[in-house]
């Protein structure tokens, strides 16, 4: 699994002109399952985003997690992060779970966030979204999963 995490003042996300979902200061989550991912890597990635100190705290410093600062998330989900672009021109998505397996786990892994006591929000699976975010900082960070583990 592989979340690519951005630290906003706000996010939004809109399918067919309706804004669907809408946070203010906390994390855009573009989530991206691949074959083999399981419920394990989702649970990693949960606690990851959870508890990781990305928010400044009184001194300016990075030392506090969006459940610290009571932020909000926002899940898109996102088959384009398994693209493969090593050969030809064209990215290719057969490493993405199928559409069976991935829309599940992503709303598992949403579900399991909010669980952990963050406000969280999602996009539209399989739709075509527009996502508007303002990124803080900017702050964005790559987390990858496998086997049950933060690699």
């Amino acid at each position: 699994m592989r979340v690519v995490l951005q630290r906003v003042s706000r996010a939004s996300v809109t399918v067919d002109g309706d804004v669907v979902a809408s946070i203010g200061h906390g994390l855009l989550l573009l989530v991206g399952v691949e074959d083999g991912d399981t419920q394990a890597d989702a649970d990693a990635a949960v606690t990851k985003v959870a508890d990781l100190r990305i928010f400044s705290d009184d001194m300016g410093r990075m030392n506090r997690s969006v459940l610290d600062v009571g932020g909000e998330a926002l899940v898109v989900s996102q088959f384009t992060l398994a693209a493969d672009v090593r050969k030809g021109r064209r990215p290719s998505f057969t490493r993405a779970a199928d559409p069976a397996v991935a829309a599940p786990m992503v709303d598992a892994f949403a579900a399991q966030l909010a669980a952990a006591g963050v406000a969280t929000q999602q996009g539209v699976f399989g739709a075509m979204m527009d996502v508007e975010l303002v990124n803080d900082g900017p702050v964005t960070i790559v987390i990858d999963t496998m086997d049950g583990r933060v690699t």
